[in-house]
């Protein structure tokens, strides 16, 4: 019940002291792509390369975040459109902490990505696209799950039995089939410098 809800953001420390403290502008990263693009590979080299200079981050990523907040969402649309929304909720309670925040999930329609756009707002969305060719993402297949997918044992999978829908003007979009991991994350660097930087 709403009535009885009383936020109390007008008597804690808002969002610019902090960055003042952390010397940084916080913004959300948002990776977004077919699974086996690298979208867990490339956040974590950026964290480490945001630390490095002394940045500080938090990744979020699909699959910690749903054997965790998330765990009680199946991959539904409507599951999908959720798990999203939680994540947007989160991210932004980080952006008001300071922090940048680095999310990696396949989040794979417009609308979906609208969403967490629209709940962190557009000026602290930065989306990088993986644009991987679907041939080179299932030919890496780590986990397996293309391969479960083309069996049938996974339903609405992304890229098989479940559309992705490439994002209209995303602010990075690196092919990681013919851009490695290093040239990459330096790709993703040189992009965002300007808009973290305080």
């Amino acid at each position: 019940m709403t009535e009885n809800i009383y936020p109390v953001f007008d008597r804690i420390y808002d969002r610019k002291v902090k960055e003042e403290i952390l010397r940084q502008s916080a913004k959300v990263i948002w990776f977004t792509g077919l699974s086996g693009s690298g979208k867990t590979t490339l956040a974590s080299n950026l964290e480490k390369d945001l630390f490095f200079h002394r940045f500080f981050c938090q990744v979020l990523d699909g699959d910690n975040i749903r054997t965790g907040i998330n765990n009680n969402l199946g991959f539904s649309e409507e599951d999908r459109l959720e798990n999203i929304r939680r994540i947007s909720e989160v991210s932004k309670l980080l952006i008001n902490t300071g922090m940048i925040t680095i999310c990696s999930f396949i989040s794979p329609t417009n609308e979906i990505r609208n969403l967490a756009r629209n709940i962190i707002g557009e000026e602290d969305f930065i989306e990088i696209f993986l644009n991987t060719p679907l041939a080179v993402c299932e030919d890496r297949d780590v986990k397996g799950l293309y391969k479960r997918a083309r069996a049938g044992e996974i339903k609405d999978f992304t890229g098989i039995s479940s559309p992705f829908e490439a994002p209209k003007n995303p602010d990075v979009e690196i092919d990681t089939s013919v851009t490695g991991i290093k040239e990459s994350v330096d790709i993703i660097f040189n992009a965002i410098i300007d808009r973290i930087t305080l």
